[in-house]
């Protein structure tokens, strides 16, 4: 790789840099160093000379000339030209770097993030670094460095969505760094004083409120989280426990919902346009009966038992009578449900008892979500070749169309006939509705 850089140093010094004859300044770099009476002196010692013989002959001549260079001589001549406030040079090796070196950074990830947090002013190289650890958190929470990093970098990992760690792990973690910072501090919150609980809230106080408590199970509240109540906010520690003890109390407005683990942008779990990972945890829980009026369900863990296989989905496959999942046009509500049995084309009736149909007003919006459980067991799924999936006379999709070639017509929309009719509660308001979408999941195990 070679490179020019003329914009700021408009004259080129190479030739001055290799005359020995003339010079009133030397540079130490290195262990062992020339010294020369009557001269200024600059020291580097921790700037090996082949490194800095590179970033001379940027400044003297405003090449960059790394084509014998190992990978990491890149990252060197990096930390160097920070150290130096060469921000051009530094602003080019980070983009440089990222863009065609990112594989040789992440197979030797503990050296590049090391370079990384030698200053505040490698913006672009610590961004890399946090996206790489949240999908592969072990390549720093499970190393000897990790009680070594700073504040501003452990939240920027911690407040992150996509951080592919539970969130007993994560607290965990935070108590462990938390505690490195106080190396005094015994690890026994039963003998804290109450002038150790203070020192240690202290330190904790940018990263305790990127902790999502609420994803926690009870067992591990109870034995992860309970013994260090003093260090909670008073309101936070009430509002926890009473997320446990009382199923019918409301959650507060801003709990920050579960992380999405195990599923990067979806893909694995489930291809959807229209759900993301909470919706999909919250009809498994449906499902499977679990928390089912539970107010805080939502927020815990995300629950993700089944893969939802795409079958069909109306803007790639067509809007014709098939089963369904459905997005209204002009509108971010989601109304679904769901059917454990087949889906026949016979002019007929479906039975089951676990069916339910549900509505969310958006994708983000859990505590308005309605679910609806089957209570006319006989009539849970509304068969006919003309139709697409529906559920009783509660939730239609079907085109009005009654000609022979009605199975391969658009769907006209959807409706709802006659709410709560054989669901126990009406999802919408009555009416039909245009879709903007609709897809169709098969759930594995």
């Amino acid at each position: 790789m070679s490179a020019e850089f003329f914009s700021k140093l408009s004259q080129n010094y190479v030739e001055l840099l290799e005359d020995n004859e003339y010079y009133d300044i030397t540079i130490e770099v290195g262990e062992d160093p020339n010294k020369d009476n009557g001269l200024a002196h600059i020291k580097f010692p921790n700037i090996s000379p082949e490194i800095f013989q590179i970033i001379l002959r940027y400044i003297y001549g405003g090449t960059l000339s790394l084509n014998e260079q190992e990978t990491s001589d890149f990252l060197k001549v990096l930390a160097v030209a920070d150290e130096l406030r060469l921000q051009e040079l530094v602003d080019y090796l980070q983009k440089y770097l990222i863009e065609n070196k990112s594989e040789w950074m992440e197979e030797n990830f503990e050296f590049t993030q090391r370079i990384s947090l030698q200053s505040n002013n490698l913006v672009e190289l610590q961004q890399f670094c946090v996206d790489f650890i949240a999908k592969s958190p072990e390549k720093i929470f499970k190393t000897l460095y990790f009680t070594s990093i700073s504040e501003n970098f452990l939240i920027s990992l911690i407040k992150r969505d996509d951080l592919q760690m539970k969130e007993i792990e994560i607290w965990e973690h935070v108590l462990k760094w938390g505690l490195a910072q106080n190396p005094t501090l015994v690890t026994d919150p039963n003998v804290w004083s109450d002038d150790d609980i203070k020192t240690l809230k202290n330190t904790l106080l940018h990263c305790l409120p990127l902790v999502r408590f609420f994803s926690l199970s009870s067992k591990e509240y109870s034995q992860k989280v309970r013994p260090y109540k003093k260090l909670l906010n008073k309101q936070l520690y009430e509002d926890l426990l009473n997320s446990y003890l009382d199923s019918d109390r409301e959650p507060t407005e801003n709990i920050s919902l579960p992380r999405n683990i195990g599923n990067i942008g979806n893909i694995g779990i489930i291809d959807s346009k229209i759900v993301n990972l909470n919706v999909v945890s919250i009809i498994s829980r449906w499902i499977n009966k679990i928390d089912v009026n539970h107010k805080f369900s939502y927020l815990r863990e995300l629950y993700l038992p089944y893969k939802f296989q795409l079958l069909i989905r109306g803007s790639r496959d067509g809007f014709t009578p098939k089963k369904f999942h459905t997005l209204l046009k002009d509108s971010e509500e989601i109304l679904g449900g769901y059917n454990p049995i087949i889906w026949s084309n016979s002019n007929s009736w479906g039975k089951t008892k676990t069916s339910f149909i549900f509505s969310f007003k958006n994708k983000n919006n859990f505590k308005a979500a309605i679910l609806s459980i089957v209570k006319s067991t006989n009539n849970a799924l509304n068969y006919h070749p003309g139709h697409g999936p529906c559920f009783g006379n509660d939730l239609l999709i079907y085109t009005s169309d009654e000609s022979e070639d009605s199975a391969d017509m658009d769907f006209d929309g959807a409706e709802v006939y006659d709410g709560a009719e054989c669901y126990e509660n009406s999802i919408r308001e009555k009416g039909k509705f245009p879709m903007e979408d609709y897809e169709v999941f098969q759930i594995i195990e």
